[in-house]
């Protein structure tokens, strides 16, 4: 039997504790992390070799949301959880990028970590604990980890930063930012923001590290009492190590001439002909072709990143503070309600808005507190952008994580439904792809917007930031708006968008073992400079919302009526809103609260099914007139159906002003009439008045 223990910390003034042996006991490292009633359990686990052929680290990560951690069933036929939500794989991405880069270089074992939500206090997000209990199960385990790592969300609480917000914190926070590292530096940020301030940013993280430098404390205490013997990974054997001294010296002059280049094309070239130089070269371990190839980007890397931080400069020639040349388009699909393209040097998106109504909002069957959402960017990015023939696939991790990116950063900005009664979708189509897509998707989203005529409330422009770091002598770059091969070989991807404002996403990613406050401060002052720049560009071509939507984007009326006159506008079996629909051509949305949406390219159709509805909901009044139906003759009179649910009487005596002998002389069943209200009696009888016939 294994021996249970249990752990426990305080995070954010919350109690949390962890408790390892008692269950999952074949894994390599496994814990169950508790926090109120949010009880994650997460379990990590490792191959015995690496699989034949890869060198690199497949680490997988699966945050696992259980429909019963929230007391629902799911939806759908089958009545189980399928595919995973979004949000949950948003979530394995926040666990997998703090840790990936703190495995040691060489070990290519699968590494399998799997995060499950077995309880959920609204008050205790999962997501921290979740990340936690990777690093706890990862450091107790044989697992080469080189941690551990601490995790934390920070909200903005009236001018106060809270470690882990609960519910009523969140939904006043002006921030949600999500902070990994270890005890001596940032790992991974990830944040959205209502037009935080740059200092403000800084400022939260570091308030992060302090309370990730007491998680990491945390953990080693428990290191120290359970954790196994890690696992070694074995030398390269001298065989290796010869091929690789033979193929540094054959290919590293080769490779520098072929990067003297700034065209990225003709770069491209240049070095797809060294691979084929080398392995002409080296036929003779054809069976080592993955093992040299590693070597040939290895010195690449380390030629880019001498010429930029001993030499200064670039890749492509440009300084550090330089952007790539940059043009937008708007307008350019005549039937879409708006639509941008955002070009920055090999970068281009085209972006697309739509404009719904109400029932268009997307329904979230998910474990998150939040069960619909108005505005959605989408994402896409096909083989074509980067010159590959590659069939097109559905949406994968990536593809989520941008869109989801770029959504967060446009939601500050969106109008609220009262301003503005459209559910909105924007997607983005990455044409080429070149470095910072996700950071174009956000300003095409942004053109796309105001060429649709959203009236948002401030521009937003992103960008992404790189950065070049020699421990060796503390040489430090910072790049802005870098492209493929600067993300590639450098230290950190760092995506900022705001409006001129203020932050309103951030995005960072480390593939070295973390940076500390002042690196940390001159990417986010360099990034401020090159939206500002950035958003002068996409300014010139669209200064600000069209004032008119598309004629073809639905026109939307919003009202408010009696919440139990509902009935009465609906009907029974829905006959009298099915009326006004056939009648007017509209789309009619109710909310249980009384809230009417009523939807047309055609606004006169829409203030005529309103001018119905209002005339349904109201009490009928002395003088009124309207317009309406006939429904029966009898000897004394006509009976007359007027707004749909109201009916009244014009005796014989009104249907002129001279003598009437039959009724059927003036009027038949059928007859469309135009009426007035003389009186109502005490019973609510309505005695009307002809003004004329409607042919």
């Amino acid at each position: 039997m294994f021996e249970n223990r249990i752990y426990k910390t305080e995070i954010g003034g919350k109690v949390v504790s962890v408790e390892v042996g008692k269950y999952a006991q074949q894994s390599c490292g496994s814990c169950i992390v508790k926090c109120g009633e949010t009880v994650v359990m997460i379990n990590a686990n490792m191959s015995e070799k690496p699989r034949e052929g890869v060198d690199f680290l497949p680490l997988s990560v699966d945050y696992e949301e259980k429909m019963y951690a929230v007391g629902k069933i799911p939806g759908g036929f089958k009545r189980r959880e399928g595919k995973p939500s979004d949000n949950a794989i948003l979530v394995s991405r926040l666990i997998d990028r703090p840790l990936r880069p703190l495995f040691p270089k060489n070990f290519y074992n699968d590494v399998i970590i799997i995060a499950t939500v077995l309880s959920v206090d609204p008050d205790c997000p999962p997501e921290p604990l979740a990340m936690l209990g990777s690093s706890i199960a990862l450091s107790i385990s044989e697992i080469p980890f080189m941690g551990p790592t601490g995790s934390v969300i920070v909200g903005l609480v009236n001018g106060k930063f809270v470690i882990n917000p609960d519910s009523s914190e969140q939904a006043l926070s002006r921030m949600h930012l999500v902070v990994s590292g270890t005890k001596d530096a940032i790992m991974m940020v990830e944040a959205g923001a209502e037009e935080v301030s740059e200092e403000e940013m800084l400022d939260a993280i570091m308030f992060a590290h302090n309370e990730i430098k007491n998680q990491v404390k945390f953990q080693e205490d428990i290191i120290k009492e359970i954790g196994k013997t890690k696992f070694v990974i074995p030398e390269l054997d001298d065989k290796l190590i010869n091929l690789k001294n033979m193929v540094n010296e054959f290919s590293y002059d080769i490779i520098k001439s072929a990067l003297d280049t700034t065209d990225n094309k003709t770069r491209k070239e240049n070095l797809e002909k060294v691979y084929k130089t080398v392995h002409e070269k080296f036929s003779d371990f054809e069976d080592y072709f993955s093992f040299i190839d590693n070597e040939i980007y290895n010195i690449t890397k380390f030629l880019v990143r001498k010429r930029t931080l001993e030499q200064g400069i670039r890749i492509d020639g440009r300084k550090f503070n330089e952007i790539r040349p940059i043009w937008c388009e708007v307008g350019l699909l005549p039937r879409v309600h708006g639509s941008g393209v955002f070009t920055r040097g090999l970068t281009q998106v085209l972006t697309t808005a739509t404009l719904g109504t109400f029932s268009d909002i997307q329904k979230l069957d998910g474990i998150e507190p939040e069960e619909e959402k108005r505005y959605m960017h989408h994402y896409n990015m096909p083989a074509y952008s980067t010159g590959e023939a590659r069939s097109l696939k559905s949406p994968g991790r990536r593809e989520i994580g941008h869109g989801a990116l770029a959504e967060r950063a446009l939601l500050p900005v969106i109008p609220s439904e009262t301003d503005f009664p459209y559910s909105i979708r924007t997607v983005t189509e990455v044409l080429s792809s070149n470095g910072s897509t996700s950071q174009a998707a956000v300003c095409g989203s942004c053109l796309a917007l105001m060429d649709a005529g959203v009236p948002i409330k401030a521009p937003v422009s992103g960008i992404a930031m790189g950065l070049m770091k020699d421990d060796t002598n503390n040489k430090v770059v910072v790049l802005s708006d870098i492209q493929g091969e600067e993300d590639f070989f450098g230290d950190m991807d760092f995506k900022v968008a705001g409006t001129k404002n203020g932050i309103t996403a951030i995005q960072m990613d480390i593939k070295i073992k973390g940076i500390d406050r002042n690196i940390l401060s001159m990417a986010l002052e360099q990034s401020k400079q090159g939206r500002a720049f950035i958003l002068e560009k996409m300014l010139e071509t669209l200064p600000e919302p069209r004032k008119e939507l598309s004629k073809y984007a639905s026109k939307i009326l919003v009202f408010d009526i009696d919440p139990t006159k509902i009935g009465d506008v609906v009907g029974k079996n829905g006959k009298i809103i099915n009326k006004i629909i056939e009648q007017t051509g509209v789309k009619i949305e109710l909310e249980d609260d009384g809230k009417v949406f009523i939807a047309s390219p055609d606004i006169e159709a829409c203030n005529m099914a309103k001018q119905i509805i209002i005339n349904i909901v109201s009490t009928p009044q002395k003088g009124q007139q309207f317009e309406g139906v006939v429904t029966k003759i009898t000897s004394f009179g006509a009976f007359i159906e007027f707004a749909f649910n109201k009916e009244g009487m014009i005796h014989i005596s009104k249907l002129s002003t001279e003598r009437v002998e039959k009724v059927e002389d003036v009027l038949q069943v059928n007859d469309k009439v135009k009426i007035e209200i003389l009186n109502i009696d005490e019973k609510g009888r309505i005695d009307l008045k002809l003004i004329q016939k409607i042919k």
